[in-house]
């Protein structure tokens, strides 16, 4: 049985797309081995593949990237391999690497726009030095998939490559008869209550989505997730003395997740469009909402754009005020069943279970 080896720089917890991706490359008789790191922080983690997570002396900035990479390269020369997947360009280096001295084929999925994430395109030094990296390996790449059509396009030309877009989209599964958290069910009881999920970092419109919800009567926002800004938000809410309207909830597993976004009536995706990675991301918490059956109000960006006008499964901001914002919350809470019916029959497009046939076209070859 081919051995796949899988590779990424979070901790495995909260990576949908990868565990996804592993357990279809799993079902069509692979073996999986993926690769993260340990955090302080992180959750117990139980796959039915195997897992390894290494513990690191440094886990930001430059020197992270550079011992991960390089415990990665090594760990990668000697464990056993048939296939290469790195996913983001903060693996891809030393799987390509180690791909070239072992002679073993690499598939490459890149998440977002690496070299055009707002921490980066204003620090145009270590811009370069990313964009370095991606334009020595991308011509060579064979095997590459991408979240969007937008950044299909822009790899394609760029690279004159051929992209494979795999959209993030949950999967289908059983329906979710668990009882979700208690505190959660607390929060909301007799509210209207909205919901963000997703990395907690600047240009989320996180903020924004606070101001929007403390203009709105009987109105309660939770926000499930972690990162650069968490600690700026939680600030917020106790200084501010908002904890009967905000509840910052923290991160959580991707099961644990599927049982609280149906409680709530709305899911937010209000990314700024702070350069192109941002203008052409397609987020999954847009296809969890969508899962979940309950409407969206999204940035008027391209991709999620797009999507919510295609399958007309929420709305579209045309103006980034708070006060706005909150008269198209309230509109979209008073009408939340008209959304219902478009919500399900986009459920039957947008799923895992059709999304990974391009998976089992381009890993095939490799069985």
């Amino acid at each position: 049985m081919k051995t796949i080896v899988v590779s990424v720089t979070n901790d495995l917890v909260i990576d949908q797309r990868v565990h996804k991706v592993c357990t279809t490359l799993k079902e069509m008789g692979f073996n999986i081995h993926l690769i993260g790191r340990k955090l302080k922080n992180s959750l117990p983690i139980h796959r039915d593949y195997k897992t390894t997570r290494i513990k690191l002396l440094f886990n930001k900035g430059p020197l992270f990237y550079a011992e991960y990479n390089f415990r990665l390269f090594w760990l990668l020369l000697f464990t056993k391999k048939d296939v290469f997947l790195s996913n983001d360009l903060d693996t891809l280096l030393s799987n390509f690497l180690a791909s070239k001295i072992c002679n073993k084929p690499i598939v490459y999925d890149s998440h977002e726009l690496y070299t055009e994430v707002p921490e980066l395109i204003h620090r145009p030094t270590v811009q370069k030095i990313w964009l370095g990296i991606e334009s020595f390996i991308f011509p060579k790449l064979k095997d590459v998939f991408v979240v969007s059509n937008s950044i299909a396009n822009y790899y394609a030309k760029k690279y004159n490559i051929k992209v494979n877009v795999l959209k993030n989209v949950p999967c289908l599964g059983v329906e979710n008869i668990e009882k979700p958290p208690n505190d959660i069910l607390r929060f909301v009881k007799g509210k209207q209550a909205v919901i963000y999920q997703g990395a907690v970092n600047i240009g989320r419109g996180i903020n924004l989505m606070i101001d929007a919800v403390l203009l709105l009567e009987n109105t309660v926002l939770c926000i499930v997730g972690d990162g650069d800004i968490s600690d700026e938000i939680i600030n917020r809410v106790e200084r501010e003395g908002l904890k009967d309207k905000i509840f910052f909830y923290g991160k959580v597993p991707s099961e644990i997740l599927k049982k609280i976004t149906p409680v709530f009536n709305l899911g937010f995706s209000l990314e700024e469009d702070l350069g192109l990675n941002y203008r052409y991301a397609l987020p999954n918490k847009i296809f969890d909402y969508v899962n979940a059956e309950i409407p969206c109000l999204v940035s008027n960006l391209p991709e999620m754009k797009w999507v919510v006008e295609e399958y007309k499964i929420g709305e579209v901001i045309n103006d980034r005020s708070a006060d706005k914002i909150a008269i198209i919350i309230k509109e979209i809470l008073n009408k939340k069943e008209s959304y219902l019916l478009s919500i399900k029959k986009a459920k039957i497009d947008l799923n895992w279970e059709k999304e990974s046939e391009v998976i089992k076209q381009v890993y095939s070859k490799f069985l």
